[in-house]
């Protein structure tokens, strides 16, 4: 028999992203209109073994749900990785009188929830990345924001690019997953598209394909780099050395990660924030949820931590067709 959920913790980890603060909004005041306690717990693991943890109530996340980076604030813990570590925080939730707890993050911050499982605190993950690298869901806090932010930056740097008839190589975020790469690279007709996943370093054949589009006509050129394979100021010394076309690298970096949030991000992450604080009240743990197939799902958190994800054949041939 599953145990009654009393109180509820909320944390955000890892690294932020915009629509955190919808799906905190959404667990608190969810859980409150089940009959639960929430506590937060300020900047993720690292606050919650230093006992940053504080009381909310409905009107604690009033006017958060149109702003970026997260309310809760968020840090790395490495040391959260240690199982007497893990233990110590399993203790602090109960002597808060936390017996469920709501993790937002990326896939590090499953692995702490996990942990958390195992000591005896139900957990839920909600799928807060902008990178969209998590397999288990098509959908991830923040990557819709990140998109567009990535896009109408790209835009005004192709402007500048096509006056000045440059190669321009712009670097987007993403760790070693190319999501943001891929989207923004075809949303924003790219002449290529560069994926940690896809890329084999023949960087003879983006010179000849900038030589050849400059044959054709085309006064820019327009190079997306992912973050997994950077060097873009590197690479744009290279390729003007070979090409003898002016060549600039523009690095996107946290702007991709600040914001308000996009309808879709608030909704989503609304929508999954309340998800996860009705399971846990139904007495679920160790569970992660995601979205997929147009459905709001859960699945077990050591099943979505073995799923791998790889980029859609289809879509990057596709990408590579429509830049030609």
């Amino acid at each position: 028999m599953s145990k009654e959920i009393k109180t509820i913790g909320v944390l955000t980890s890892g690294g932020d992203a915009p629509g955190m603060n919808a799906a905190i909004r959404a667990v608190v005041r969810k859980a409150i209109s089940n009959g639960v306690k929430v506590k937060g717990i300020k900047k993720g693991y690292l606050g919650l073994l230093n006992e940053e943890i504080v009381d909310m109530e409905r009107k604690s996340v009033s006017d958060i749900i149109q702003t970026g980076g997260t309310i809760l604030g968020t840090a790395r813990c490495l040391e959260f990785k240690e199982p007497e570590v893990q233990a110590r925080g399993a203790e602090i939730c109960r002597k808060h009188g936390i017996d469920g707890l709501v993790v937002i993050g990326g896939d590090g911050s499953y692995r702490g929830a996990q942990a958390l499982a195992r000591n005896g605190i139900n957990t839920v993950g909600i799928p807060g990345t902008i990178d969209l690298d998590i397999a288990c869901t098509e959908y991830t806090i923040g990557f819709d924001t990140a998109i567009n932010t990535a896009m109408e930056a790209i835009d005004k740097v192709r402007d500048t690019s096509s006056s000045h008839e440059r190669c321009s190589i712009i670097e987007v975020m993403g760790r070693d997953a190319g999501y943001i790469a891929l989207w923004t690279g075809v949303a924003n007709g790219a002449e290529d598209i560069l994926l940690p996943e896809k890329y084999d370093y023949n960087e003879q054949a983006i010179i000849n394909n900038i030589i050849e589009n400059r044959k054709r006509g085309k006064t820019h050129h327009i190079i997306i780099n992912a973050e997994g394979i950077g060097h873009s100021t590197s690479m744009a010394k290279r390729i003007e050395a070979a090409t003898g076309i002016e060549t600039r690298a523009t690095i996107l970096g946290y702007l991709q990660r600040g914001g308000h949030p996009t309808c879709k991000d608030r909704f989503y992450a609304s929508i999954m924030g309340a998800y996860a604080a009705d399971i846990l009240c139904q007495g679920k743990s160790n569970r992660v949820v995601a979205y997929t197939k147009g459905e709001f799902v859960d699945f077990d958190i050591e099943e979505a931590l073995c799923m791998k994800k790889n980029i859609n054949e289809y879509q990057y041939e596709i990408g590579k067709k429509l830049s030609q």
